[in-house]
């Protein structure tokens, strides 16, 4: 599968706001992810289309959406008021395209905390768990766990994927941030693997092989849930 697989799609966000989003959507989809992108790049980003071929080849549907700021071609990240409610929008079209299927919601690092942060303010409709690739705990360099206070307020099954060299979440906070979190929460640590997972030569890996791990984690744990 390729970009040309994808359905392409306008998402109202508001008045004043509408974004650019994609439906890949295989057939006999077991669950639709709706997956937003991380600050530095777009839903287009070879990271992200990765993610949505591979969840495809394991019968998991992906609804990728850009945020304004991004659809305008700006750098700076939308106010959260503003991410959460085209996070909103975004779980409310896939509801509305694929009915049957049940939602998941998340994204990579900003994607993912803006999708956190909406659903514990107020939880998404017919959203059934949460799936951060890379949740964004700390700005590089000021390690801190303020950002995942909110996380505290969800009630819905939450999976961490999560780089062991990643600097914006180190393993030493990380991870008992998601014990102290209880059976709702599942945390997957990729030995070598940093904020973009990924790995050095030396590791005696590639990105692709880590790339299958995550993802295969993932479709384990949206089976369970």
């Amino acid at each position: 599968m390729n970009r040309s697989d994808a359905e392409s799609l306008m998402l109202r966000v508001d008045d004043a706001h509408a974004v650019s989003a994609l439906l890949l959507a295989p057939a006999q989809a077991r669950a639709c992810y709706v997956l937003a992108h991380g600050a530095g790049a777009g839903m287009f980003h070879p990271f992200m289309e990765a993610v949505a071929r591979e969840l495809a080849q394991r019968r998991i549907a992906t609804l990728r959406y850009q945020f304004p700021y991004m659809e305008q071609g700006g750098k700076r990240p939308d106010p959260p008021k503003l991410a959460q409610a085209t996070v909103r929008a975004a779980v409310a079209k896939a509801a509305e395209l694929m009915p049957a299927v049940p939602l998941v919601a998340g994204g990579k690092s900003f994607g993912g905390r803006m999708t956190s942060q909406a659903q514990a303010a107020s939880a998404l409709p017919g959203v059934r768990g949460l799936a951060f690739l890379g949740f964004p705990l700390h700005p590089a360099g000021k390690p801190s766990t303020d950002r995942a206070e909110h996380l505290a307020d969800i009630h819905i099954p939450m999976l961490f994927l999560q780089g062991a060299r990643d600097t914006l979440a180190e393993t030493a906070l990380i991870a008992p941030v998601v014990k102290r979190l209880g059976s709702l929460a599942r945390l997957h640590l990729v030995e070598g693997a940093d904020h973009s997972f990924h790995v050095l030569a030396r590791s005696g890996r590639n990105d692709r092989e880590v790339m299958h791990e995550i993802l295969d984690a993932f479709a384990d744990w949206a089976r369970a849930i």
